[in-house]
């Protein structure tokens, strides 16, 4: 298949809409949003483990569980503050009384709101927000967001009681559950155990594909190692049903054995062959050339590229661990993009022998170096906007990330 067509498959198959019914008393709603939303039956009472990702949809929510329980929803605990997991909060507010978030175990890099523009551009790109279903196909993790295709908005209720601590067992209306910090995906993430039920509830540092180790929208860098630990921390719980925040649950011990481990072993491998890479003196590019996923994980159905990617995971460790710098001399202060360009098209002598050559690496499916040779014209001056839209259409059609395949589209149309 097509990397459009592995992609769509994904779509159809990674988290059909289904109500995942958990021992007597646990829920895991999934496909009714773009993220799952887990709802705990208490005495009186529901618990609520996200709640989807906008307004509209978490009503559906609210009378769905008003239904099949006839319990309010008194408690909400976010397993981290993405808004996917927690815009749809609002729906609850006429019931709910205390709504658990953990605080970030690292503040965010002050002045970091002074970003705001590019990184909420970049974000819509990467999630597709501007193009059509059929542009879209899927967000890669789950059905489309609500405010995305018309179906409700963020309404986000604030946490009432912050989880500061590494661990902490309660019992919220007869419910005994334990909440544990998780650092990985976030920095506030945290993961819930239900020991009489032996279920956990992962968030988003465990889902069905490879996972956003970098995220192509801007973000601090996510502590790689740490994501490690907090797998090796779930995995110790040993549980018999593990809920994440997005795809299908994974039942059976050793099936969840062997599935956080090969997840965690894969995201190590690649951690510790990009470090290793980096002591040779490669860089970045080198790096991204040099480091494969072990073949024994290569065709594992929850490690595919639907999500991020290898190369994104290591260009992120790369600049994570040492910055910019690559260790080159030549790279320390280079000339002006503009300036290089004009001095290798001069040595070409024709602009028109580049566009020809673009023409012909788009007919031969090279449409990366086609689109790299548009940027040695666009940065000269040169009017390059159609063979460009050409080249990014083309390149997200082969692509099985959905994030990259929406930031290549979402640039396409932005040129026109």
């Amino acid at each position: 298949m097509t990397g459009e067509e592995r992609l769509r498959h994904h779509a159809e198959t990674a988290y059909p809409y289904r109500i995942f019914q958990a021992g007597s008393r646990v829920r895991c709603i999934i496909g009714l949003g773009h993220s799952n939303s887990i709802a705990i039956e208490g005495d009186t009472s529901l618990i609520l483990i996200d709640c989807l990702d906008s307004d509209k949809r978490a009503e559906r929510l609210k009378k769905l569980l008003a239904e099949q329980t006839g319990k309010p929803v008194k408690t909400i605990i976010y397993t981290h503050g993405h808004p996917d997991h927690r815009g749809g909060s609002g729906a609850f507010r006429d019931t709910v009384e205390e709504i658990i978030m953990s605080s970030p175990r690292k503040p965010v890099l002050k002045y970091y709101d002074r970003l705001n523009d590019i990184l909420n551009k970049r974000t819509a790109r990467q999630f597709g927000y501007g193009l059509t279903d059929e542009e879209c196909i899927t967000q890669g993790i789950g059905i489309r967001e609500g405010h995305a295709v018309g179906d409700g908005v963020y309404n986000f209720l604030p946490p009432t009681t912050y989880f500061t601590k590494d661990e902490e067992e309660l019992v919220i209306d007869g419910v005994r559950l334990k909440l544990v910090s998780a650092v990985g995906e976030t920095d506030d993430q945290l993961f819930v155990w239900l020991p009489e039920e032996e279920i956990l509830c992962c968030g988003d540092n465990y889902y069905a594909c490879w996972p956003n180790l970098y995220a192509i929208r801007g973000s601090q860098y996510r502590d790689i190692a740490a994501w490690i630990d907090s797998l090796t921390a779930i995995m110790s719980y040993r549980p018999k049903i593990l809920l994440p925040g997005h795809t299908l649950p994974v039942c059976g011990e050793e099936e969840i054995q062997t599935t956080l481990g090969n997840f965690r072993d894969a995201i190590q491998s690649i951690l510790f062959q990009t470090l290793d890479c980096m002591n040779q003196g490669m860089d970045m590019l080198e790096t991204v050339e040099h480091v494969k996923l072990p073949e024994k994980y290569r065709d594992l159905p929850y490690l595919q590229e639907f999500y991020g990617t290898i190369s994104w995971t290591v260009k992120g460790i790369y600049a994570g661990y040492v910055g910019w710098f690559d260790g080159n001399p030549v790279h320390l202060d280079p000339v002006p993009e503009s300036e290089f360009s004009r001095e290798i098209l001069g040595l070409i002598g024709d602009a028109s022998a580049v566009k020809a050559r673009i023409r012909e690496l788009y007919r031969a499916g090279n449409y990366q170096m086609g689109l790299e040779l548009c940027e040695l014209l666009e940065k000269d001056g040169h009017d390059v906007k159609e063979l460009k839209k050409e080249g990014l259409t083309s390149i997200a059609k082969t692509v099985t990330s959905a994030n990259a395949r929406h930031y290549y589209l979402a640039c396409a149309k932005e040129l026109e």
